[in-house]
């Protein structure tokens, strides 16, 4: 008998037995399903992850430093370490936030963040302008009142980025003139606090509406992300000559952060891969018990067919493969099951959840071994039977 013929009786085996056929599947379909459900939805969340760090920019270091009257850094210090490792450094800006209220007429803005920043601070984060200008050097040295605000503020303050330039816009009670207009950032939506809206005007400005003659926070943008660690360094042993203590600055590389976060995540990816692939271990258990039952209702028929002159290699290739076909068809249903899960559960939560390609090969491969595995046991218990005493079996 050839393995096309072990193939078609085990096909007919399982057609004559459906729902044994069925429950012998079922602990393989589920595993497969958890396991693409698990590992899909953990990466989609990792890939969400991911997204948003690069938003706020994975070739940024951000520098916060505590400034006491006896030790302190000030931007000129900055802006000199800067210049001297121009190598590993693209841009550098001071950061001021201003917890203040943004307004024009009788309409105002409670949620806008308005920060002092330096003509760096477009490219850093990669904006372009939609209208006007940037903030210019001389408007920072001159402490000039201008400002470049995000779409959603022009739109809710002025009807339209056009019409922006040029207003007056108060800041904690200041004028500020709008010079510049940013790009919109988020196509799909509008709102507060989002990334389109706030205000940047020079630093220096910043300053003085903070009242507060250090700044404590900086953000760098390296040239190369395999040197971060190098440039986070050259930071850090700046900052220790001035301060001499550690506790009174923080250097945190973003690119870091985000392999950190990789890490940790991978782990847990891995760790629920693990536990779901258990139930595929129990289903192999189910398997081995079925086809059990099945050698022992088929003992007559075994011996008929030994009796026939069929080997015992053939009766052990019969039922190897029909545990083999049910392991291998219960997965293609998970299969099925798992991807359409996956995307319920992706639109469910918010996230862009497909299956991913290596968790359905892993889960359907481990599927079919099991099958081969478990099925092994009942088959060579069946290869392994006298005829006579097969035959004289009821």
């Amino acid at each position: 008998m050839n393995m096309l013929q072990s193939f078609k009786l085990a096909l007919k085996s399982i057609r004559s037995n459906k729902m044994r056929s069925f429950l012998t599947m079922l602990g393989i379909i589920i595993g497969v399903a958890s396991v693409i459900v698990l590992v899909s939805l953990v990466n989609a969340y990792m890939s969400y992850m991911t997204d948003s760090f690069a938003s706020m920019g994975t070739n940024q270091i951000n520098v916060s430093v505590t400034n006491l009257s006896s030790r302190s850094v000030s931007a000129d210090q900055m802006y000199g370490f800067y210049e001297e490792q121009e190598e590993l450094f693209d841009h550098m800006s001071p950061m001021v936030n201003v917890a203040t209220v943004v307004k024009h007429g009788s309409d105002s803005m409670s949620a806008t963040s308005v920060a002092g920043v330096s003509e760096e601070y477009l490219d850093i984060k990669g904006f372009e302008l939609a209208q006007g200008r940037n903030i210019q050097y001389s408007d920072i040295v001159s402490r000039q009142k201008v400002c470049v605000i995000g779409y959603y503020v022009a739109s809710e303050l002025y009807g339209s980025p056009e019409k922006a330039i040029d207003e007056t816009v108060k800041i904690g009670g200041y004028g500020f003139r709008v010079v510049g207009v940013a790009q919109r950032q988020d196509e799909e939506s509008q709102e507060d606090g989002g990334t389109d809206d706030f205000v940047w005007i020079p630093y220096s400005c910043g300053v003085k509406m903070a009242r507060n003659a250090d700044i404590g926070s900086y953000v760098f943008t390296i040239r190369q992300l395999d040197r971060a660690s190098e440039a986070k360094k050259q930071i850090s042993d700046f900052l220790q000559e001035i301060f001499k203590s550690e506790d009174l600055y923080q250097v945190t590389a973003m690119s870091e952060m985000l392999d950190s976060l990789n890490s940790m995540i991978a782990m847990v990816s891995a760790g629920l891969g693990r536990i779901a692939g258990i139930s595929l271990l129990v289903a192999g258990v189910g398997v081995m018990n079925i086809m059990l039952v099945s050698v022992t209702e088929r003992t007559r028929e075994i011996g008929i067919r030994k009796a026939l002159g069929a080997r015992k290699g053939v009766i052990l290739q019969q039922f190897v493969i029909e545990a083999a076909v049910q392991s291998a068809l219960g997965g293609i249903i998970g299969i099925a099951l798992g991807s359409a899960a996956t995307a319920a559960a992706g639109a469910a939560a918010g996230l862009d959840a497909v299956p991913t390609p290596s968790a359905v090969v892993i889960s359907f491969s481990v599927s079919v071994f099991i099958g081969l595995f478990f099925g092994y046991m009942p088959a060579r218990r069946a290869a392994g039977l006298s005829p006579i005493d097969a035959l004289r079996s009821e």
